[in-house]
């Protein structure tokens, strides 16, 4: 008997969360578990426009609101792809009306707005993910062996993670990342979310005891941050540093040092091959280059995992899986740290759970 797919609503189609919208409802049409059911935006036509340019079947429903997705009875889950100014509301109500929610990074736009979407969810047993697709990715669980592996790598002593890509004209006046009224948390938000993430979980989700923003970060003339840096320091003696920008020449690499081995990775946020990921070791054996090889692309991991947790909450009765909230709010706490540091001219800022 054929599995019984969860069925997606797409909230926002609009052109500035396009990329992503096409990326996702992609994936979810791939995934074996899952179809694409519903698709809405504020716009009747521009969503009908949306569905014929990417070959979307018939069955697929048009709106031209998000509430009627959210009030569709046949669609279990959504993916949130909209202006992060927007996600407390959405998401939110997506939580009320029952619906499990894959939600875009930043999941908010500080950790308080997020504990309301924490509490709605909690409250209304659905599932939570943010859309950090290299989580997902099967190389992602080989480089976590190494980093355990006490005989090879030893004990963690720091990390750098690096996210950045040289943005043309158009995106630096137009893009979503750098309006105020939108998004507000810049380069920050979108690739400091990726290397918040990364050391994170590198530090098996520890949160540091202080953050530091480096000084020297670059703003626009509307305030949101284009470029900027910090320092993460624990208790035992790790620290961390990351570079996040939307101003230099693309590079996304973490270097882990451990006490006995170092790993690296220069492509960790989408790989530079979908059906081949790559990431390199040193040890006192020697330096060794593994490849990790997989007929999907990492999106497809993400949707298909999100949507097994949905079908065993939905068929099987289980609780949702509370380690996606957890995560994301950690990630959440480490950003809003750095932006506070930002604020009150690079004084250490102390993070609480």
């Amino acid at each position: 008997m054929a599995e019984t797919p969860i069925r997606f609503g797409i909230l926002g189609c609009a052109s500035i969360s396009l990329k992503l919208t096409k990326k996702l409802s992609r994936s979810i049409t791939l995934s074996p578990n899952s179809t694409l059911d519903a698709i809405g935006s504020n716009s009747f036509d521009e969503a009908k426009k949306f569905a014929a340019e990417n070959g979307f079947p018939p069955s697929v429903k048009i709106y031209g609101s998000y509430e009627a997705v959210l009030d569709d009875p046949n669609v279990d889950a959504v993916y949130l792809p909209l202006p992060p100014r927007l996600h407390l509301r959405w998401a939110v109500l997506a939580a009320e009306k029952k619906k499990h929610l894959l939600l875009e990074k930043p999941v908010a736009l500080n950790v308080d707005e997020f504990d309301q979407i924490v509490e709605a969810c909690e409250a209304n047993g659905v599932q939570f993910m943010d859309g950090t697709l290299w989580m997902h990715h099967p190389r992602t669980s080989k480089m976590k062996e190494f980093l355990l592996d006490t005989q090879r790598f030893g004990h963690l002593k720091t990390v750098h993670s690096f996210f950045s890509f040289a943005a043309n004209d158009d995106f630096l006046k137009n893009d979503i990342r750098v309006k105020p009224h939108l998004d507000g948390l810049g380069a920050l938000g979108d690739a400091g979310w990726y290397c918040i993430r990364s050391i994170l979980w590198a530090c098996d989700y520890e949160l540091p005891k202080t953050v530091i923003a480096l000084r020297g970060p670059i703003l626009n003339e509307a305030g949101v941050i284009l470029a900027c840096g910090s320092s993460l320091h624990w208790e035992d003696g790790k620290t961390a540093t990351f570079h996040c920008s939307f101003l230099s020449n693309l590079t996304m690499d973490i270097t882990a040092l451990g006490t006995e081995g170092t790993l690296h990775v220069r492509d960790f946020i989408i790989p530079y091959e979908e059906k081949s990921a790559s990431f390199s070791v040193s040890c006192k054996t020697g330096f060794t280059e593994h490849v990790v090889t997989t007929d999907l692309p990492q999106e497809i991991f993400m949707v298909r995992e999100f949507s097994r947790l949905v079908k065993n909450i939905k068929e099987g009765g289980s609780e949702p899986e509370s380690k996606w909230l957890s995560i994301s709010r950690k990630t959440q706490l480490v950003l809003d740290a750095v932006k506070a540091s930002i604020e009150r001219d690079f004084e250490p800022i102390q993070v609480w759970v």
